[in-house]
């Protein structure tokens, strides 16, 4: 059966026919089927919009190796446009240090590109979260919560030009931070009742900062806005009650809290995901956030999210690769390290769901001396 699909819906194993839709002129060769994400890519820099794909024709099982090569593929693109974000982050801070106004075209751009990946592997994104530098919290920071923010928003299903102003909200609600001293922003142990109160500071400066920068949208000013507010309208900057906090303010105040949980600073360590929840939740109860969006929120990252670390009942740890929707629990995950030996091992891939072994809890690398970074760096060199 034919059938017309957008190019974000276009996966691999499809069996393109034509194309549909494009802005430009090119041509397929003949038609096939799509074998890896770089087609994807080369179809959407091509402004190519919608194909007809023959269902029928759908490689809907493709082989290990196969699925091994789309699974490093997409993170390394993820990184890619990971990377990219916290160059554009650094711009931001520098413009707003000087006074100078904010471009917004290369956010516009960079969020654009989070968006598309998330849409055709909300996974791999995700993943690049979790991998973070310890010593670039305020750099990564804004790019995880636009991430976040990016797959809350798709998992509720919410309109894709709404979800544009919310990644873009998201990518400069913490701007104002570059106009807190350092010894304030950067303090290892608790701040002080005058040091919160420049602290809290940043939320007034970044409005103000994006208030100034040319074609932002009121919505992506709001959820920008409302990020520190709380339901029982004793947020900042500026107390608003509960009702008058918008769904998406209230989705950011979720998003930006569990980052800043999970999230590992070279002065604290971050929270397991679990932890994180239950934070989440209790916040949810004392009605700072709103638990009905906590509990979707949590649902939507999932239980154990791609690229987090787990311990094996096995003694070994692995990196979650895929989640399982059916059976939460028990995720696909690449197995690398042994705990009860203390080196690496061969990387192998352990479907959980047909495996005698599981997971016995969510661990952080650091836990074991180990480098995030380097531990997916190995993984995708691996084989």
């Amino acid at each position: 059966m034919l059938t017309e699909k957008k190019i974000s819906e276009v996966a691999v194993g499809h069996y393109v026919v034509k194309i549909a839709e494009q802005e430009g002129q090119f041509s397929l060769t003949s038609p096939g089927h799509i074998k890896s994400l770089a087609v994807i890519n080369n179809l959407k820099n091509k402004k190519v919009y919608s194909v007809i794909i023959d269902e029928s024709k759908t490689i809907t099982s493709p082989s290990p190796e196969s699925s091994e090569a789309v699974f490093k593929e997409q993170i390394q693109e993820a990184k890619v446009i990971f990377d990219e974000s916290k160059n554009i982050q650094k711009q931001l801070f520098s413009d707003a240090l000087t006074g100078s106004i904010i471009e917004l075209g290369p956010v516009v751009d960079i969020t654009n590109k989070s968006i598309e990946a998330v849409f055709t592997n909300p996974d791999s994104l995700a993943c690049m979260v979790n991998i973070r530098q310890k010593d670039e919290y305020l750099l990564e920071h804004s790019v995880a919560v636009s991430v976040y923010i990016t797959l809350f928003a798709r998992y509720l299903k919410l309109n894709r030009k709404i979800i544009e102003q919310l990644a873009i909200g998201a990518f400069l609600h913490d701007i104002g931070k570059i106009k807190i001293p350092d010894e304030i922003l950067n303090k290892p142990g608790k701040l002080t009742d005058e040091e919160f109160t420049v602290m809290k500071t940043h939320a007034n400066h970044s409005i103000d900062i994006i208030k100034k920068t040319p074609g932002i949208s009121k919505l992506a000013l709001e959820v920008a806005a409302l990020h520190h507010e709380k339901l029982d309208g004793n947020g900042y900057p500026f107390k608003v009650p509960g009702d008058k906090i918008s769904k998406y303010g209230r989705m950011i105040a979720i998003c930006d809290i569990f980052d800043a949980l999970t999230a590992t600073r070279v002065y604290k360590k971050g929270f397991s995901h679990n932890k994180a929840f239950a934070i989440l939740r209790e916040l949810g109860q004392k009605n700072h956030l709103d638990a009905k969006l906590v509990d979707h929120f949590i649902r939507c990252v999932g239980v154990f999210p791609v690229g987090t670390l787990v311990q094996l009942e096995s003694k070994k740890l692995a990196v979650v690769k895929e989640r399982n929707n059916t059976n939460p629990i028990n995720p696909k995950v690449h197995s690398f390290y042994s705990v009860k030996l203390n080196h690496f091992l061969n990387a192998q891939e352990i479907d959980l769901n047909d495996s005698n072994d599981a997971i016995v809890k969510g661990v952080r690398a650091e836990d074991f001396n180990l480098d995030m970074n380097k531990i997916i760096e190995m993984l995708l060199m691996d084989g």
